[in-house]
């Protein structure tokens, strides 16, 4: 099986305007750089989920828009199913589909169903398999009852149901998600999630997400590549990620009378202390006898055994990247 995107040396490098001086900034100018992806290579196969996580700034953004043909690399090349992204031509935007949760794809003076009547003309979809594909798509997300309601008086989370069937009423087979489920509520974020995985599973539509939700992550992704500063720093399956750090638990401790913070940091790394209790990363092989004797020396009211969450298994990357290159 062949890769659906390939990712080879890319870059990218924003230039601007330094000397802004209208006389002498055209006999004189001066440019900034800014480096917003340096040397990043990858393949994704079809029908994978793919995180793509990175603190602000980190180049997620810059990298999914070279992959959807929004702007060239200045450096290396993509491919996305044989087509060169910026070229956009016609057979390679039918390839695709693009979320983008704070900016609407649908038209806020039309109706949903208006809009899709739209791209059903420029994608040209024969009308029976349209009529088929968003009555399906409707019923899955429930939305049905919403397809003739202007778009301006819904709700964020029944626009952004509807902004995912506008990306795949043409039936793409890649799905780019750029922070899919912003300002949600939990209903709806689980809704959508359990969408995304149901697509994914039955249209073996590939998926490429990015997120700050690391519930997005653990829910609808399968790898996770992370990128800081514009230079890839992980690329591996979210399992292997995980047991990395299977090494360390957390416990979390709520003591009778909360004991002084040098006095627990002698077990682990104190995470987290205040009133409500106190987190301690324990290594995993003497978590036991640790638990034990801070059981015997304090009065404990409860005590809970957790993973070590997702978000600071990203961070320690963060921290293990920044350290290796200063």
């Amino acid at each position: 099986m062949k890769p659906i995107i390939t990712a080879h040396h890319i870059s990218k490098t924003f230039k601007s305007r330094g000397n802004r001086n209208l006389v002498t900034g055209l006999w004189r100018p001066e440019w900034n750089y800014k480096h917003a992806v340096s040397d990043i290579s990858f393949e994704i196969m079809p029908g994978e989920a793919v995180a793509f996580l990175g603190p602000n700034g980190a180049g997620k953004t810059t990298t999914t828009k070279m992959m959807t043909g929004l702007i060239a690399p200045t450096e290396g090349n993509v491919t996305i199913n044989g087509f060169t992204p910026f070229d956009r031509s016609p057979d390679f935007l039918r390839q695709i589909g693009l979320v983008m949760g704070n900016k609407a794809g649908l038209n806020w003076d039309l109706s949903a169903r208006q809009s899709f009547w739209l791209l059903q003309n420029i994608y040209k979809i024969p009308q029976q398999r349209f009529d088929a594909h968003l009555k399906k798509l409707a019923e899955l997300l429930d939305v049905t009852a919403h397809l003739d309601t202007q778009v301006r008086r819904l709700s964020l989370g029944e626009r952004m149901k509807l902004e995912l069937i506008g990306a795949i009423i043409h039936e793409p087979t890649i799905l780019f998600l750029d922070e899919p489920t912003i300002g949600l509520d939990i209903i709806a974020k689980k809704n959508i999630r359990q969408f995304l995985r149901q697509i994914q599973k039955d249209d073996s539509i590939t998926l490429v997400l990015t997120s700050h939700d690391m519930d997005d992550i653990e829910q609808v992704c399968d790898r996770v590549l992370v990128i800081n500063h514009g230079t890839k720093i992980y690329d591996n399956s979210l399992a292997a990620l995980n047991d990395h750090y299977k090494t360390m638990r957390y416990v979390r401790f709520v003591f009778d009378k909360q004991p002084a913070k040098a006095a627990l940091e002698e077990f682990g790394e104190l995470v987290t202390y205040d009133p409500s209790g106190v987190l301690l990363q324990i290594a995993t092989e003497t978590m036991i006898k640790t638990i034990a004797t801070i059981s015997s020396r304090f009065s404990l009211l409860d005590m809970r055994v957790e993973s070590v969450p997702l978000e600071e298994i990203i961070e320690e990357l963060f921290r293990t990247a920044s350290k290796s290159s200063s």
